[in-house]
């Protein structure tokens, strides 16, 4: 506890005329009885007339916080602050954030390699499964030789063009997403359609030749697509889903007779 002389020291410090303790301090002097006296309410017959603005007198503080008259006023506080400046700035934000152009995300490039091949009266647009061309004794090209021959079609086609393989550039800010490669596989195959005598259907062979040409999905396998820009199209599981999956062989031998007429009526 500090003595009474150093406390009056203090308040006077801190411009604290008028103070009232909440306890019992030791070493104090009594308390002045003016200061323990009752407020005076004014009476009635004292009221102010009406033509003079009336003023309500303040509240009278509770005796706890008498000792704070005088202090320096309080501040806000920081956090308070920027917590009501950020209130008042979200509407703007939103309202910025709304006339904001939206940008349109790019998609990572998909890849594949993709060979057009003709074999008598039909296109064939083929995945390459290693991404190289066909060799003469790879499996995947004996299976697709058995397939021309079953279908009626020379089994030696013949190559048009060189692979498109996608992405077509590994650096660059070039849009190469799914839209991109499907325009560009789509006009590469509407060009040599044009260089080419009549083609009676186009097969796609696998997803890549599906997706990209015939705007369509797994779901398409061994049905027949009318694609705009490119006539009529057969879509075909890739070779070398064919070879882990032989069953996926039965259901494609049944579609093909159903799509043989197109090609075997022109030979005819």
């Amino acid at each position: 506890m500090i003595t009474e002389q150093r406390r009056r020291a203090y308040l006077t410090a801190m411009q604290v005329s008028s103070w009232l303790p909440r306890v019992e301090l030791p070493f104090a002097a009594p308390s002045r009885a003016e200061l323990l006296a009752p407020l005076v309410q004014p009476s009635e017959a004292e009221a102010v007339p009406a033509t003079v603005e009336v003023v309500a007198a303040p509240a009278p503080a509770p005796m706890a916080e008498v000792a704070n008259v005088g202090a320096r006023p309080e501040l806000p506080r920081p956090g308070v602050a920027r917590t009501v400046a950020a209130v008042s700035a979200a509407p703007s934000a939103e309202l910025e954030a709304a006339e904001a152009p939206v940008k349109p995300v790019r998609q990572a490039p998909p890849r594949f390699a993709l060979q057009l091949l003709r074999a008598g009266q039909c296109l064939l647009l083929v995945e390459l499964p290693t991404g190289e061309p066909l060799q003469s004794r790879d499996p995947a090209y004996l299976l697709l030789k058995d397939l021309l021959r079953a279908a009626g079609l020379p089994d030696s086609p013949q190559l048009l063009g060189e692979p498109v393989r996608w992405p077509l550039m590994t650096r660059g800010s070039l849009d190469q997403g799914p839209q991109a490669a499907l325009e560009y596989v789509q006009s590469f195959v509407a060009a040599q359609l044009e260089q080419q005598e009549a083609c009676a259907c186009l097969w796609l062979v696998g997803l890549p030749a599906v997706r990209f040409a015939g705007e369509a999905d797994a779901e398409a396998f061994n049905r027949e697509l009318q694609v705009e820009g490119l006539g009529a199209a057969w879509a075909l599981p890739g070779l070398e889903l064919l070879m882990d999956e032989p069953a996926r062989k039965a259901e494609l031998w049944r579609a093909m007779r159903r799509v043989m007429g197109r090609w075997k009526s022109v030979n005819d």
